[in-house]
């Protein structure tokens, strides 16, 4: 496992679409590990692939610090409520912005042997499913913020 250079705005590897993964190779294992290693290491909730430079349809999260998700190609399938909250992310540090996701979002997904999954959450987690899965379309959540950014310490930065 090693760290990953964190892309930040600006960079345009952040604004592209991913492609969809056919299949669990081994450097694709090493860069899903590396994911977590570098999301852990930067104190983040989330990480997608295009965050590392890799135009791959994979994301890493854990609200919990003890519940690690992998989503290989992702598709959110259903969302309700809606929530309003300080939201940041790894590629754009020390900034945050409220910005309103829904409270509930399902998401299919692939698991790393290519079985399919289904995760569900709420609140923090319906909020990173779609954080995340945004960053696979080449959006960041600062297209979506409500008022201005404004400066954070990095512990209270979410995803």
């Amino acid at each position: 496992m090693a760290l990953r250079k964190i892309r930040e705005l600006g960079d345009k590897v952040l604004t592209k679409r991913c492609k969809e993964v056919t299949e669990v190779t081994e450097r694709t294992k090493t860069l899903i590990d590396d994911m977590f290693e570098t999301m852990y290491e930067a104190q983040g909730v989330g990480l997608a692939a295009p965050q590392v430079g890799v135009l791959k349809r994979i994301v890493v999260i854990d609200t919990t610090g003890e519940d690690p998700i992998l989503l290989i190609n992702p598709v959110l399938v259903e969302t309700s409520g809606e929530q309003s909250g300080q939201e940041g992310c790894l590629s754009v540090p020390g900034k945050a912005g409220i910005v309103t996701r829904p409270n509930y979002a399902k998401v299919e997904a692939y698991n790393e042997n290519m079985e399919k999954i289904v995760v569900e959450g709420t609140e923090l987690l319906a909020r990173a499913l779609c954080h995340e899965l945004d960053h696979l379309d080449g959006h960041l959540y600062v297209e979506k913020i409500e008022g201005d950014l404004f400066d954070v310490e990095p512990e209270e930065e979410e995803a």
